[in-house]
């Protein structure tokens, strides 16, 4: 099978085609013939040597993805399944960017048949910003905010429908955050970026408000003002996706599942690339900053 793989840990261009032996069904493992591949920036990170574990190359990217069920499904995925997962895949083992993957079943999740192929807070045009807005927003939050250093994303983004986003190029987002909620802050930040982001978001949290932070795509450090957590006795907390209980993933699944069936929420794809331009999607991913997924089609 095809498959693209970080052969080194050096950035693009250590990400080659291979072939490799399609992969075994074992106990727990249900094959997969995979259609899609979503691009993240984790793969990069990884890519470029700067995941905070060590890890081995060669090992082939991807931690999430979607795909037709080959074998090993059983009654709950029988074969012909179209199903949506993610997990350790592309980090602590060989991931997504490959033709064919054994995946555990207790990561499988059955797409719902309204829903094409593709893998599903600040930086609206990102996959976390975008994801949390839209969730809070079918959730029934009071305000569902988000921002964008970029003018042009933020008109996008009110073309979508996203009515509360913070055009940082115009002013900051504290001041964004208090002028929508009329001085109140808000009660719950998830921070993917990191960096100066992250330390603005923690100034605009309401009263015992919490900062949530799961990603860095801008940069693992920051300095934070303490008053910031001192006065509005505010908390902020790390968020691990691949150490969460089953029961929790399986939870989130069903909610999801849920909302894109009542067309509640709804996948933002910029652009699709085939699997053999691997590279040039992370690399339009990183450099690029689309607004919405960029996916792997396989």
């Amino acid at each position: 099978m095809r498959a693209m793989r970080a052969e080194t840990f050096s950035g693009y261009e250590g990400l080659k085609l291979v072939d490799l032996p399609k992969p075994a069904v074992s106990d727990g493992r249900v094959l997969l013939r995979m259609t899609a591949a979503g691009v993240t920036p984790l793969d990069q990170t990884i890519l470029s040597g700067k995941f905070p574990h060590h890890l081995k190359a060669p090992l082939v990217l991807g931690n999430e993805g979607a795909g037709v069920v080959e074998e090993g499904g059983g009654t709950v995925f029988p074969a012909g399944s179209r199903v949506m997962f993610f997990g350790p895949y592309g980090a602590f083992e060989d991931g997504t960017y490959s033709e064919w993957l054994a995946v555990r079943k207790e990561d499988l999740c059955l797409i719902p048949d309204n829903i094409d192929d593709v893998s599903l807070a600040p930086a609206i045009g990102g996959s976390i910003g975008n994801a949390v807005t839209q969730l809070a927003r079918a959730l029934g939050a009071k305000h569902a905010m988000s921002s964008t250093t970029n003018h042009a994303k933020a008109e996008q983004a009110k073309a979508l429908g996203f009515n509360e986003v913070i055009d940082t190029s115009l002013e900051k987002l504290g001041d964004g955050v208090r002028r929508i909620t009329g001085g109140y802050g808000a009660d719950i930040v998830i921070d993917g970026i990191g960096g100066e982001v992250l330390s603005e978001a923690l100034g605009a949290l309401a009263l015992e408000g919490t900062l949530i932070t799961l990603g860095y795509s801008a940069s693992r450090k920051t300095t934070i003002d303490v008053t910031n957590l001192i006065v509005p006795q505010a908390s902020i907390r790390g968020f691990n996706m691949f150490a969460q209980p089953q029961a929790a993933v399986t939870g989130a699944w069903n909610v999801i599942v849920s909302l894109l069936k009542s067309g509640a929420i709804k996948p933002i794809v910029a652009k699709t690339f085939p699997l053999v331009e691997a590279a040039a999607a992370l690399r339009y991913l990183v450099e690029g900053r689309p607004f919405g997924r960029v996916i792997l089609t396989i």
